[in-house]
């Protein structure tokens, strides 16, 4: 495994492994994703197996373009306002798939939808671009644990199973993208993040929040326990316990501060490099998190928190 600077020799390296049917880590302004070629099924399932992720749990697809999608799904005329008005962005769109669709079925988890993105990242676009080939690229962490929003974030367990870490710096946004479901009427969030809600009901009315079902997985981030660091976390602390790490934010203050400001979009950025940089079972029991407003993105943190907060799910 390589990490290498951004460059313009690095992303050509990282095009060629994915076409050899590679997996490669690259920024995005969301959250580090570990890519592979979508239309490869071999491929796909180097993610799921490097992550520890089940199959069921649905991949998101990365394009270069707003044209490529029409050769992926059945795109309407929602689909366009969207598009046109938030990509490349943090925004995640689920389609009904094109019955042609070359994207392998792991990538949809078997299903008849297809989640799909365009990132605003120089890296992730010219990296695209140089592919030229959709990317399945969820984030690249073993799978249930905090998403990575720099390279050194990579875990080595999963950096060992990577051919190339493309490091671009810290990601800007530091949540996942907001995921939205076109194939209901109205449309569907399925996923809260930096794209809010009132904004998407600007461009196309009215949306509806989704209601989870353990069974049927439409995009990423619908399982109860996700995001989550070693640690347990108590959610809406506003002091100290014995044993417990306080993360802080505004006039809360603790080990460390997602915004001393009080700054929301601050704190998303934050929020996953605190929770790691807090994560240490040897010197604390508990992880604490200030109170953090439900509103603008702070809908999209709560979410990540109530998450990592939830009951793991029993394994081995």
């Amino acid at each position: 495994m390589t990490v290498a600077p951004a460059s313009p020799e690095a992303i050509a390296r990282a095009a060629e492994i994915l076409r050899r049917g590679g997996l490669v880590a690259f920024p995005t302004e969301t959250v580090y994703g570990l890519g592979a070629d979508a239309t490869l099924g071999d491929s796909v399932a180097k993610i799921y197996a490097a992550k520890g992720r089940p199959s069921r749990n649905p991949l998101i697809v990365h394009v270069g373009e707003r044209e490529w999608v029409a050769g992926l799904a059945i795109p309407d005329g929602r689909f366009d306002k969207l598009a046109r008005t938030f990509w490349p962005g943090p925004l995640t769109l689920v389609l009904n798939r094109r019955p042609d669709c070359p994207v392998s079925p792991l990538v949809t988890a078997g299903g008849a939808t297809i989640a799909v993105r365009m990132p605003d990242h120089p890296v992730a676009r010219d990296l695209l671009k140089a592919v030229r080939r959709p990317l399945a690229a969820p984030s690249a962490n073993l799978s249930g644990r905090v998403s990575p929003t720099r390279a050194t974030d990579i875990d080595d367990q999963l950096a060992s199973q990577i051919g190339m870490i493309i490091d671009g710096g810290p990601c800007r946004v530091g949540l996942e993208s907001t995921v939205l479901d076109l194939t209901s009427h109205p449309p569907t969030l399925l996923r809260p993040g930096a794209i809010g809600i009132d904004a998407i009901e600007a461009a196309i009315g009215p949306v509806e929040t989704g209601h989870e079902s353990p069974d049927v997985l439409r995009s990423p981030g619908q399982l109860a326990s996700h995001y989550a660091p070693l640690l347990p976390l108590r959610l809406n602390a506003t002091d100290r316990r014995p044993g417990e790490a306080l993360l802080g934010f505004g006039p809360v203050n603790g080990e460390l501060n997602l915004s001393k400001e009080g700054e929301l979009a601050v704190a998303a950025s934050n929020l996953f490099a605190m929770l790691r940089a807090l994560d240490q079972p040897a010197v604390y029991r508990t992880i604490a998190i200030a109170p953090i407003p439900n509103r603008d993105i702070g809908i999209a943190i709560n979410d990540r928190l109530r998450r990592a907060a939830a009951p793991r799910p029993i394994t081995g």
